[in-house]
């Protein structure tokens, strides 16, 4: 995992698996940059193969604590080239929880403010 800063968004990428090991890392690097001011955040899950529920714990808590500070959250879930949504994007659309984010195809996109999302 790496945090980087883009356009003003702090970008943290994750690649491998977001579950009950790797998820408290992340939720600490989303509480880090809330901690440090930041209010505009993307997670980059373009690379990640699996996502289990605590992954999903993380994303739902990501994005409660951007809408209590008045911040700003973004996920980049790319659609692969057969049409069908990376692994986070069909477990997120699978729980009925999809349409809660800003989901981007790229990170290029994610940072760029008058990209709109890709619909839910």
């Amino acid at each position: 995992m790496t945090q980087a800063e883009r356009d003003g968004w702090v970008v943290v990428t994750v690649a491998g698996e977001m579950d009950l090991i790797s998820s408290p890392a992340v939720r600490q690097k989303v509480h880090e940059a809330v901690a440090d001011g930041r209010r505009s955040l993307v997670l980059d899950l373009a690379d990640v193969r699996f996502c289990d529920s605590s992954g999903v714990g993380v994303l739902i808590g990501a994005r409660r604590l951007m809408r209590s500070c008045a911040g700003r959250l973004r996920v980049v879930l790319p659609v692969s080239d057969d049409g069908e949504g990376a692994h986070v994007n069909r477990v997120l659309a699978a729980l009925g929880v999809r349409r809660l984010f800003e989901v981007f195809p790229d990170l290029p996109s994610a940072t760029n403010d008058t990209a709109p999302p890709i619909s839910a």
